[in-house]
């Protein structure tokens, strides 16, 4: 069978490659990746090779000026900008973010993971089917004087089984053929921050490199974010395998598992976990008061009846997923997830805030306004 992936808003599944500074120009609105091969070779039969490694040396962006000709003659590639109000934008951003993490490839062009798509299903499995207690049980184990690594892993095994006896092992996702890089822009994305205005009522911030916050009425005086992403309505396509011997009930017997694990079970909890984070997303968009992020959260939850209906499901996938993207811990009563949260380091101080968590989104702006959210994908199987 094949799988079907069609992208709802700007999506980012990558390798974890980034274009730094000096890897790449800005010329006509579009990101040129230039061939640095080409380059050396040209440079070492003149005397601009050691100019042209002392620039690089830098560490900052190429001076247009005098390196602008190989933006023009020796890019192996070029990214258009979404919009083209964004190329002033780059030119005023420091050198340290404007690193551009990019789509992963092959030779043959872009492609997404199967991977991508098994982790996310997984991680839905895994939120649909945890028990009310188990933000308890992970906090008793956070709270003892030696917390384990990884105070959640007893949850995931029980649920889903270990090594041979995983449970999705009844599903093979394979990696979608290649697609046309005309499918891809470079995006502007800016943090969005909550921020307590009064006690009563939070408002909208946009966060800046380092510490500090630009008003919500001006996020153009924030840190931008340029990333290379998929438009909407491209579509991916691989093949997706059932193991039907793997439900028959003599295996799952000696596997120990208790009921089949059909794919409507599985798109079940994937659309449920969606469900939760679109929840939460319109939460957030009513808290700042950005009605086109509101705007777009209700088309997505719209897209999820209509999967829902059609035997299909919505994935939040890859770069600028955000936090709920990856927690089941989302699912459980706010106050049992915030003392989980409390008790890691990383997340104690977010915690003792008092502010809602997580408080920031990578918002994706459109046409220079901010607009929606990263990494939505409607994924679906067919013959």
């Amino acid at each position: 069978m094949k799988y079907r992936v069609t992208v709802l808003t700007p999506t980012l599944t990558g390798d974890g490659d980034k274009l730094s500074p000096i890897d790449y120009m800005v010329w006509r609105d579009q990101v040129n990746v230039l061939n640095q091969k080409r380059i050396f070779e040209l440079n070492a039969k003149g005397p601009r090779l050691d100019s042209y490694l002392a620039q690089l040396a830098k560490g900052t962006k190429l001076d247009f000026a005098s390196w602008g000709g190989y933006a023009q003659n020796f890019a192996e590639r070029r990214i258009p900008f979404e919009d083209a109000a964004y190329t002033p934008y780059w030119n005023a951003a420091p050198a340290d973010v404007l690193s551009i993490p990019t789509f992963a490839r092959d030779a043959r062009g872009p492609y997404l993971a199967g991977s991508v798509l098994k982790g996310a299903l997984r991680t839905a499995y895994l939120f649909a089917h945890a028990k009310p207690g188990a933000m308890a049980e992970v906090a008793g184990r956070l709270a003892g004087e030696r917390s384990p690594r990884r105070p959640a892993e007893n949850i995931e095994q029980q649920i889903l089984g270990t090594g041979n006896s995983d449970k999705l092992r009844v599903f093979r996702i394979g990696d979608a053929g290649n697609i046309s890089r005309e499918a891809l822009q470079v995006y502007l994305l800016r943090v969005a921050t909550l921020f307590q205005k009064s006690p009563e009522q939070l408002a909208l911030g946009w966060k800046l490199s380092g510490r500090g916050i630009a008003l919500g009425s001006r996020p153009e005086e924030s840190t931008p974010a340029f990333a290379e992403m998929a438009k909407p309505g491209t579509v991916f396509e691989g093949s997706w395998h059932e193991n039907a011997f793997l439900n028959q009930e003599e295996v799952r017997a000696s596997l120990r598992w208790g009921a089949p694990i059909p794919r409507e079970k599985l798109f079940l909890a994937a659309n449920d976990y969606a469900a939760k984070q679109l929840e939460l997303h319109a939460q957030y968009a009513k808290w700042t008061g950005l009605e086109a992020l509101a705007s777009a959260v209700a088309g997505l939850q719209s897209k999820l009846a209509q999967a829902r209906e059609n035997g299909g499901c919505l994935l939040s996938v890859g770069w600028g997923a955000g936090f709920l993207s990856k927690s089941l811990g989302i699912g459980a009563e706010e106050q049992a997830h915030r003392k989980v949260l409390g008790l890691l380091p990383f997340y104690e101080r977010a915690i003792k805030s008092g502010l809602p968590f997580p408080k920031t989104r990578k918002i994706v702006f459109l046409k220079n306004k901010p607009a929606t959210l990263a990494g939505w994908v409607e994924f679906s199987v067919g013959s």
